[in-house]
């Protein structure tokens, strides 16, 4: 059976909904993403309204310096969520791949040299989660709690107390620590927003147009059909898990870069924020159903928020308090009627006399 006829028969299984009037599942994702065209306008005209600097140009150029390396994590994880899994460990790969960078650098190596070893580090560590995962069977909540805490110590037991460069040490290059820096010649583009659009196209193209994008959302839909139809499941997590590996170990890079200096806690925290961004941007907590525009408007809007809060000078910590309320907003929100119909369900259940 051929990789788009297994597509096809899984996705012929899945449930379209409850009784013949069931609305396609395309019309839930329009009127989230339109919804998310709303959300992003209100933020604009708040942060313009509460802050003198918001429409300053520099502000897009801070906006990507501060999301940019967060938004390039939430494209693999989108994936991952897409298949019925989750990624936590994505924040601690990119400290660990980051503390890499800085152990190797420290001892001598060349900047390229370890560059090569932090991706491959990315990969080893993607590809335990994906063994356990994918091969072994285990729920990828508690797999990737467990290698979140075991890639942080790693960093921390490479660089301890240490800040590289330590004083005396050679310092980053110049001309890479510049991409963080500056922004891209003539605009107010961060280098890392610049990437993340590039990668959002290539995703977005692999999500929505061709057979392992359908082959991703069959196996949220129904995994058991879609391994019965022919979809190589477990070959599709596992190399997920690996990408998701690589790609937070270049975020990781891309961090160090922009701050020119690196230490184990580096991204601490930030796993909150990629799957905020990303279930905000309508990627289904279940898999099977969400779009890669629906992840680039909740990164404009969670970064145009950020921005806007912190020149208002609110709190890191209270902002955290926005990235809570944006997290259950996702799950609540698209789930809602389902769970009002399961509530009815029960109350109808009970009021119905029962034959004597």
């Amino acid at each position: 059976m051929s990789s788009d006829t297994a597509v096809r028969a899984s996705s012929s299984a899945a449930p379209t909904g409850s009784g013949d009037g069931a609305a396609p599942p395309w019309r839930s994702v329009v009127r989230w993403e339109g919804g998310l065209v709303v959300v992003l306008a209100a933020v604009l005209l708040f942060g313009s309204i509460k802050s003198p600097h918001f429409t300053d140009a520099s502000t897009l150029f801070y906006l990507g310096i501060n999301t940019g390396y967060v938004a390039i994590m939430a494209l693999p994880v989108t994936f991952v969520v897409m298949t019925g899994e989750i990624d936590l460990s994505v924040a601690s790969m990119l400290g660990l791949s980051a503390s890499t960078v800085g152990y190797l650098w420290h001892h001598g190596w060349s900047i390229w040299a370890a560059f090569g070893v932090a991706l491959v580090v990315g990969a080893v560590g993607g590809a335990l989660n994906g063994v356990l995962v994918a091969g072994f069977g285990l729920p990828s909540i508690a797999v990737t709690i467990g290698t979140l805490t075991l890639f942080r110590g790693l960093a921390e037991v490479m660089l301890g107390s240490l800040t590289i460069p330590t004083l005396g040490d050679r310092q980053f290059p110049s001309g890479l620590t510049d991409i963080g820096a500056n922004s891209l010649p003539g605009s107010q583009l961060s280098w890392s927003m610049l990437i993340f659009l590039v990668l959002a196209v290539v995703f977005g193209v692999v999500l929505h147009y061709t057979a392992l994008g359908r082959s991703m959302v069959a196996i949220g839909l129904q995994p058991e059909a879609a391994q019965f139809a022919g979809i190589r499941v477990r070959r599709i997590k596992f190399g997920l898990f690996v990408l998701s590996g690589v790609l937070s170990a270049f975020a990781g890079i891309l961090d160090m870069l922009q701050q020119a200096s690196v230490t184990y806690d580096i991204g601490t925290g930030l796993e909150l924020n990629v799957v905020a961004i990303v279930l905000f941007g309508g990627v289904s907590i279940f898999g099977g159903r969400g779009t890669i525009v629906g992840v680039v408007l909740s990164v404009a809007i969670v970064g145009s928020l950020q921005m806007a809060l912190t020149q208002i000078n609110v709190s890191a910590d209270k902002q955290n308090i926005v990235t809570g309320v944006l997290l259950l907003i996702s799950v609540i929100v698209p789930n809602g009627g389902e769970a009002l119909r399961r509530v009815r369900d029960r109350v109808r259940r009970r009021t119905v006399p029962r034959p004597r």
